[in-house]
């Protein structure tokens, strides 16, 4: 039995499995969001997702596939952050018997796996420079060879790639091949983070309450007092949806009224501490930052300079090297903080 293809009302919200967060809002950044989405989503070429994490990279990339021409063939993803480079070509392209050592049999890979489909790459900036080149031929000839193989495979794939890395930095820093970067920015869609979409977290809020007390088995749908929804308004969520979930399901597991009205935003405050821990490499970075007493034996200029590539240092552990979460924190705008990426560049990798 063929299954029907969506109508245009179920497409807005594909069905997803459980744990996925739904694509929920009415924000303005979301609906456009959205409608850049739905534009693209048949045209069948490779598009690229740029959000912070939390921000549901892959539920936009089950949209863009669910509402493509592709929507029968399959979906496969990697996470490109969760193997080792070693590992990711043969993820990708499959291996021949006798490839390598503890290969006995011939493995198909990802590609194949998604001829006729799309293929996911999640956290594409973690791609080495040699395999980055072998996808660039299959994005260009759609061919491709097995490890340990001279035999060409033709494969038809759509890529939607995701990141919340830099690509432009680090195709500019020669760690992302230029060409590829090109390829695959047929279309780059922005996912817009949660801070920029304030009407949508009660809504969420509320959605993932009632759905935690479905699964708890209660029979009342929660409410956030005002304390609470105050708090949960003026938060800048730095996990952003993933955060906003786990936090309110939290909230009404640990609830025994429907009133919910304790938010605790930090799951590692410790009762005995007051906070969390204090982390090991923010040990490591505050010890390698200088005084003031040693920037005052130093002239000027120079201990402006070493004041400010420490700070970006830190800034970047902090943020991850996300760079736009970097400017933030600095209260830069993006282009000002790359401006003084690029003038310290080599101090501070």
């Amino acid at each position: 039995m063929k299954t029907p293809k969506p109508s245009s009302k179920e497409r807005i919200q594909p069905r997803s499995p459980v744990g996925t967060v739904e694509a929920l809002g009415q924000s303005e950044a979301f609906l456009e969001f959205e409608e850049r989405l739905s534009r693209v989503a048949p045209v069948n070429r490779p598009v690229l997702l740029i959000g912070e994490r939390g921000t549901g990279k892959e539920l936009a990339a089950r949209r863009l596939h669910y509402l493509s021409t592709r929507w029968k063939g399959p979906l496969v993803a990697l996470s490109c952050s969760a193997l080792t480079p070693s590992l990711i070509e043969s993820e990708l392209f499959g291996y021949e018997r006798g490839a390598f050592t503890g290969a006995e049999r011939r493995r198909t890979g990802r590609f194949e796996a998604a001829d006729g489909g799309t293929l996911f790459l999640d956290e594409i900036g973690n791609i080495p420079m040699e395999v980055q080149e072998k996808i660039l031929r299959v994005v260009e000839y759609g061919t491709f060879e097995r490890v340990g193989s001279s035999e060409s495979v033709e494969v038809d794939v759509r890529i939607i790639a995701a990141t919340n890395a830099d690509l432009v930095a680090l195709a500019e820093g020669g760690q992302f091949k230029q060409d590829l970067l090109d390829r695959l920015s047929f279309e780059v869609l922005f996912l817009p983070p949660l801070r920029e979409r304030k009407e949508d977290t009660l809504l969420l809020a509320n959605h993932f309450a009632a759905r935690m007390a479905f699964e708890l088995g209660r029979e009342e749908i929660p409410q956030f007092s005002d304390e609470a929804v105050a708090a949960l308004e003026s938060y800048s969520w730095p996990g952003n949806v993933r955060e906003l979930k786990n936090l309110v399901e939290r909230a009404v597991y640990r609830s025994d009224s429907m009133l919910i009205g304790d938010i605790v935003f930090d799951p590692f405050r410790s009762p005995h501490w007051g906070h969390r821990p204090p982390q090991e490499e923010d040990h490591m970075v505050e010890a390698d930052t200088p005084s003031i007493e040693d920037l005052m034996d130093k002239p000027f200029k120079e201990a402006i300079r070493e004041l400010e590539i420490r700070l970006l240092q830190r800034i970047l552990q902090r943020t991850k090297y996300n760079q736009r979460k970097a400017a933030q924190a600095l209260g830069l705008t993006y282009h000002q903080f790359r401006g003084l990426y690029r003038k310290y560049i080599k101090e501070i990798e």
